[in-house]
């Protein structure tokens, strides 16, 4: 086991440069590699390649012709010919397409050394993406012949209605003219990118047998110019000296009906344009994941938190009923503070019967230093009157004596009987809501800040992100949280003072906010939160594996933590080039031996979106069984504000561990793909379009 190796102690008081020294107020700003907000981070430039790259050569590919791929549509000879405008068409039915479609998903990939760098798209005039891949591995420059996909495309474009899985439009990958048809150029002209998602499709179309569905004359003129674009691309690498395999264009006799009645399993969105959920969408995965991480739970008496109740999703992956609550909290951009309304319900309890909706500003939207002492104070009287309404105190003027002064004690807070309950959500459970959640947990525990904080992650199981302007808000306004809290009734100002002014070793070297939960023994996180050991400590976090990045402790904190619980993997760098395949089996020793000794791991790289996001994502896999589809859903959703971006070797590899995995004792020997990689790639792509610049 390879444990971290310190190239020298660093002096008490040192803080290196990408670990600035912290206070509250600032606890929770994103590091550099970070934009504000749920959005795609920005990763550390890759240094174009030298005469000695640092990057270990990659293993020899396999000899191709062990490598052939096998196909139920190679060779078409099983299949009725016909001639249509010039070319070969074959006809196949339903039951085929899906006999074929089955029988692709159950073939082995090749090995990710015969298909990079092809997949990440060489284009001749793009000199920065050909020198970084090309000087590593010249001969893939050739387009692979390993590879024989199973493309289908719908007739007419239009997938928001009866798609099959997998389904394209043609204008995803074809070009057509008057002048003929040909494949597109998909490979980027300009910049370096190892994360080109969007172009998977087009690319596995050029290697693939093609099947086109639809109106019959439509997808008659659509097999024809299908087929004339396999020709010229065929034509186009004869005349460069290279051969390819030949590819077909078949097209489907069978009405879409018939896929409905017979073959669902294969329906992603039926002929009235809705979800069959037969075939994984990763929207609604990514939505179904968020709301199981933020399922609704009580973090005090009567007040819960969760995500907006949606009646899309499994009530019982909510948590609870909508029902079950008398007052909804949503927390959104738009909202604004209702502390009057708030007062007029504890004084007022019999309202009605019917649920009442109100609204609180989002979590980073009251922004420093332009926040108004009335808003400081709406967020005093929103969490005072919240206590009220939980605890069925029905007057403001209730448990206070003659001069007004408050006569709950600590081991008193008032009768726990009755009460309203009360839901504060948000769309995915935490972002919008921590703003109210930690106020309101600070204000009704009595805890400091950065205790509340600490409390409501461990003993209430909440994941939250605050913004840095959340902190300093919450900084500013904790003498009066406190103070007002009905648990410390009784304490001097100094006492108050000193609790408001409370500051852990653990928040004065962080720079960002709490690493990701992805399971109860296993921790997503930056190089930030490795190089604060103290944070681990407190967030029950015993082992620290690190992925191609190292962390510096002093050697005091190594030798408290325990170098036999420090593992790095070395020489692996964000690049596209590096493998991580041949890493899983020892990292995922590593996270085990830590979830039997009852301790949880940190699993970081330098960012802690690809790395070691891939590694969460392995582990995921092997040990909930999920498809590599549904892993990758599970972890992002897990990854708190920052979208995981493993690149597209990486996401290559996981796809084939996938294999590996249910090929040994998990399939039982059996084994079938869930979702290609075309279509992962595609889907990956539109999941982060949204956020991208």
């Amino acid at each position: 086991m390879t444990t971290i190796v310190l190239p020298r102690p660093i002096p008490t008081g040192h803080t290196r440069a990408t670990t600035p020294t912290l206070v509250l107020e600032n606890i929770n700003t994103p590091p550099s590699d970070y934009r504000a907000g749920r959005n795609l981070p920005i990763f550390p430039p890759i240094e174009l390649p030298t005469e000695k790259p640092d990057s270990p050569p990659q293993s020899p590919p396999s000899k191709e012709k062990d490598l052939a791929p096998c196909s139920l549509l190679h060779p078409p000879g099983p299949y009725k010919s016909r001639s249509i405008g010039g070319s070969t068409i074959y006809e196949i039915s339903a039951n085929e397409v899906v006999a074929a479609v089955d029988h692709n998903s159950s073939q082995p990939l090749p090995d990710p050394s015969q298909v990079f760098p092809w997949f990440h798209g060489l284009h001749p005039c793009n000199p920065i993406q050909q020198a970084f891949f090309i000087a590593r591995r010249r001969n893939l420059r050739k387009t692979p012949k390993c590879l024989r996909g199973v493309t289908i495309v719908k007739a007419g474009g239009d997938l928001t209605c009866s798609r099959l899985k997998g389904a394209l439009s043609p204008a995803e990958f074809l070009l057509r003219d008057e002048e003929g048809s040909v494949f597109r150029e998909i490979d980027p002209k300009e910049g370096f990118s190892v994360r080109n998602f969007q172009i998977q499709a087009a690319k596995s179309a050029m290697v693939s047998d093609i099947i086109v569905y639809g109106d019959k004359l439509v997808a008659e003129s659509l097999a024809k110019d299908v087929a004339a674009a396999q020709q010229a691309w065929r034509s186009a690498h004869k005349g460069k000296g290279q051969e390819i395999l030949e590819y077909n264009t078949f097209l489907c006799t069978s009405r879409f009906r018939e896929f409905e009645e017979k073959h669902p399993e294969i329906v992603a969105t039926n002929s009235r344009g809705r979800l069959t959920g037969k075939v994984i969408d990763f929207f609604q995965q990514e939505r179904i994941e968020m709301c199981i991480m933020t399922k609704t739970s009580e973090i005090h008496h009567n007040v819960w938190l969760g995500p907006t109740p949606d009646h899309t999703i499994d009530p019982s992956l909510l948590g609870v009923e909508e029902a079950q609550f008398d007052i909804f909290i949503e927390c959104s951009d738009l909202g604004h503070l209702n502390p009057a309304t708030l007062q007029e319900i504890a004084e007022n309890p019999n309202l009605g019967d019917q649920p009442i909706y109100l609204d609180f500003p989002s979590s980073g939207s009251i922004m420093p230093p332009t926040w108004s002492q009335t808003e400081a104070d709406g967020i005093l009287e929103t969490c005072k009157w919240l206590y009220h309404i939980s605890h069925g105190i029905a007057s403001a003027e209730a448990g206070k004596d003659e001069e007004g002064d408050s006569q709950m004690s600590s081991d008193s807070t008032t009768s726990k009987s009755g009460g309203k309950k009360v839901l504060i959500h948000c769309t995915d459970g935490y972002t919008e809501s921590t703003l109210l959640g930690l106020s309101y947990y600070t204000y009704v525990t009595g805890l400091p800040v950065p205790a509340a904080w600490l409390d409501l992650h461990k003993s209430r199981h909440r994941n939250f992100f605050a913004y840095p302007s959340d902190v300093a808000l919450l900084a500013s306004i904790a003498p009066r949280l406190l103070s007002e809290s009905p648990v410390n009734v009784g304490r001097s100002l100094s006492e108050i003072t000193e609790l408001a002014s409370e500051e852990p070793d653990w928040i004065k070297n962080m720079d960002g906010s709490l690493p990701s939960r992805v399971t109860d023994y296993m921790y997503l996180g930056n190089l930030g939160h490795a190089n604060n050991p103290d944070l681990l400590k407190n967030l029950g976090i015993g082992q620290l594996l690190s992925v191609g990045e190292t962390a510096t402790w002093k050697s005091t904190q190594l030798e408290e933590f325990g170098s036999d619980n420090v593992m790095t993997v070395q020489r692996v760098q964000d690049n596209g080039v590096d493998p991580l395949t041949g890493e899983f089996e020892r990292c995922l020793a590593f996270i085990d031996r830590g979830k039997a000794n009852g301790t949880a791991t940190l699993v970081h790289c330098r960012v802690g979106v690809s790395r070691s996001a891939t590694i969460c994502i392995a582990e995921v896999m092997r040990t909930l069984g999920l498809s590599f589809p549904r892993a990758y859903c599970f972890v992002r959703a897990r990854r708190l504000n920052v979208i995981i971006q493993p690149h597209l070797r990486f996401s290559y590899e996981l796809l084939k561990w996938e294999e590996k995995l249910r090929r040994g004792s998990q399939g039982g020997g059996r084994f079938k793909r869930e979702l290609e990689w075309p279509e992962i790639a595609r889907e990956v792509a539109a999941m982060n379009k949204p956020y991208a610049r």
